[in-house]
């Protein structure tokens, strides 16, 4: 009895561990299983993202309207043209549709319901099988997908066959532009040709103009030159009487010379006087400076009327000295205090008490301007 007893235990020790080892692979299946549903699912969803709803509007159309006028020497406003693109499938150029939104939670759980179930929750049963097509189920939306990606793949392929055609269109352009490129090069060298010839006749032309002008010019001259010789013809008979009245005219000018002379040689006599031998006048502040060019080394300087008396006389009547006078700024601080030059009388302005003065370059003590006070000293 004993025994029998210790084989039950032992026997049902082995089992306890075969049962153990059972669970521990069971659930490594099922960690493997959830992985494994939960990387599918992810992926049907971005899969389905980039899978198209809606279908494109076949109604769109395409134009581009060819020239087939003939070429001609004349001006076309409004030539005949053709699509080309006529018979070309303009939908398959619709971008950005709609695609499938899965990443949701009612979506993610139909994904999740790989059978069907009645109303009460119950998997539903074909025959011995749960049934996996109908309504809410994983199944369902795989179709739909299916659906989706041949519509594309469809899709795919009329284009690529509509770019057959296009590559078609296009040879043909480029074979008959590539006929016309060298007819258009002739054209553009006769084009050329003709623009040098007419530019060569444009200046024959220009010359020729210029020597009408010129033949006309002459002709003008010549007409003028009768009109003068006839003019001459008939005043010839008064030109005596026109001569004694000229030389009458002519002694009267002579007698208002030789006045002039004289006048002018008295002019020069007292410019001569004792005026021209003034070196100095009284000390003291004497006029301002009215304008001054430091770069031309002169000075326009305004005296008052007893300086101008001083320098010209009581009369006014001698010619300015070749006098030096100092230049100073009051409030200005140089190493000579406010003296900043001196000047020299150079050229009186008439009837007005400016006199213009050089600028004595090595008296400097900066730049002369208008307001700065003139004194002797």
């Amino acid at each position: 009895m004993n025994k029998a007893l210790h084989v039950l235990v032992y026997l049902f020790l082995v089992l306890s561990a075969a049962s153990l080892w059972f669970e521990i692979e069971l659930n490594k299946k099922r960690t493997l299983l959830t992985d494994r549903n939960n990387l599918q699912e992810d992926y049907i969803i971005k899969i389905a993202s980039t899978v198209e709803k809606v279908e494109p509007n076949k109604d769109a159309t395409a134009e581009t309207k060819k020239d087939i006028s003939p070429i001609e020497a004349k001006i076309v406003d409004i030539p005949e043209t053709e699509n080309v693109l006529e018979d070309y499938n303009a939908y398959l150029e619709q971008a950005n549709l709609e695609t499938y939104s899965w990443n949701n939670p009612e979506t993610k759980k139909q994904l999740r319901n790989v059978y069907v179930l009645d109303f009460e929750g119950n998997i539903v049963m074909d025959g011995n099988r749960p049934e996996t097509q109908g309504p809410g189920t994983e199944r369902e939306l795989l179709e739909l997908l299916l659906d989706g990606a041949s519509k594309m793949r469809t899709k795919l392929d009329t284009t690529r066959a509509e770019l057959v055609k296009l590559h078609k269109i296009l040879d043909e352009q480029v074979t008959e532009l590539n006929k016309l490129k060298p007819l258009a090069r002739q054209d553009k060298v006769t084009i050329v040709e003709k623009n040098e010839k007419i530019a060569k006749l444009e200046e024959i032309k220009a010359d020729l103009e210029n020597q009408i002008v010129k033949i006309k010019a002459q002709i003008d001259e010549l007409n003028a030159e009768i009109t003068s010789l006839k003019d001459e013809v008939v005043t010839a008979q008064d030109e005596t009487a026109a001569a004694k009245e000229e030389l009458e005219k002519s002694q009267k000018l002579v007698e208002q010379l030789k006045k002039l002379i004289q006048e002018m040689i008295a002019e020069r006599n007292r410019n001569t006087g004792d005026g021209s031998n003034i070196n100095s006048i009284p000390t003291g502040e004497k006029g301002k400076i009215i304008e001054a060019d430091n770069q031309n080394m002169f000075a326009l300087v305004e005296f008052d009327a007893k300086t101008m008396k001083e320098l010209k006389g009581d009369n006014l009547d001698h010619p300015i000295p070749n006098l030096e006078l100092g230049v100073k700024r009051p409030g200005f601080h140089g190493e000579a205090g406010e003296f900043i030059g001196r000047i020299r009388l150079r050229q009186e302005v008439r009837e007005k008490n400016y006199i213009i003065c050089d600028i004595l370059g090595p008296w400097k003590q900066g730049d002369i301007q208008a307001g700065d006070i003139v004194f002797a000293d």
